[in-house]
């Protein structure tokens, strides 16, 4: 099947053989699709090869054959804003989650508007752990892994000042001793009602998170998560 002018963005590239790349994309309209783009080496081709970058938006014409689709054209529709030192690990941090949990060829238009809002907001956000957390609830949703942020597993209200841990079956289980999976019901209820939370909120908000999209990632985390935690290590020891 010959797909024609298809609104898209790349998450990923890797050499292919000598003159090939293969690209991740994320469709508006087929979902996530692994590309085969051949013959990219030489002046001629290189407009084609600078197109294909993470974050680049792309109008795409490709062909669907079987596991992987063969690239015909790609014309860039914008060009993505530099992303430097934090913006950009969050960057590779979303095409990470995208790329993990995201069946190919499973068409999913939610999907495609939830990335392009991210991808403006990257750039020129006030809040970068929010803009994450907002991502990783939406992206939940999106894909049927919704969990009921403002009522508890036995169906009550979130109450204020209470704790739960995050069951990435049951929701919000409410517990009475404190711990690192501990989230308040404040930041639940800021992430239910979409209102940015407290910094310690925000701060709960991220392990009880991590939690349950690794319930759905399985036994290999993030490659993300491992530069995050060695940043913020040399972090700390450089404010000793």
């Amino acid at each position: 099947m010959r797909v024609e002018a298809q609104p898209a963005f790349v998450l990923h590239t890797r050499p292919w053989r000598e003159t090939s790349l293969l690209v991740e994309v994320l469709t508006r309209d087929h979902g996530r699709i692994g590309l085969v783009a051949r013959g990219l080496i030489g002046p001629k081709r290189q407009p084609l090869r600078a197109a294909l970058q993470p974050r680049q938006m792309l109008r795409l014409d490709f062909v669907l054959r079987g596991e992987l689709a063969q690239l015909v054209q790609a014309e860039a529709l914008d060009a993505a804003t530099p992303l430097t030192g934090d913006t950009s690990l969050a960057a590779f941090y979303v095409h990470e989650l995208l790329l993990r949990l995201t069946p190919r060829q499973d068409p999913l238009p939610a999907l495609f508007e939830l990335y392009a809002r991210v991808r403006e907001e990257l750039p020129a956000v006030s809040s970068l752990p929010w803009t994450l957390r907002r991502f990783e609830r939406d992206l939940l949703d999106i894909l049927g892994y919704a969990l009921p942020w403002g009522e508890d597993s036995s169906g009550r209200p979130v109450e204020t000042d209470a704790c739960y841990r995050l069951d990435a079956q049951q929701g919000p289980v409410r517990v009475t001793r404190r711990d690192g999976d501990c989230v308040s019901g404040a930041a639940l209820q800021a992430l239910d009602r979409d209102e940015m939370p407290t910094p310690a909120q925000l701060i709960e908000l991220r392990p009880a998170l991590r939690a349950v999209l690794a319930s759905h990632l399985g036994p290999t985390g993030l490659r993300s998560w491992g530069l995050l935690e060695s940043l913020a290590q040399v972090r700390s020891r450089a404010q000793s």
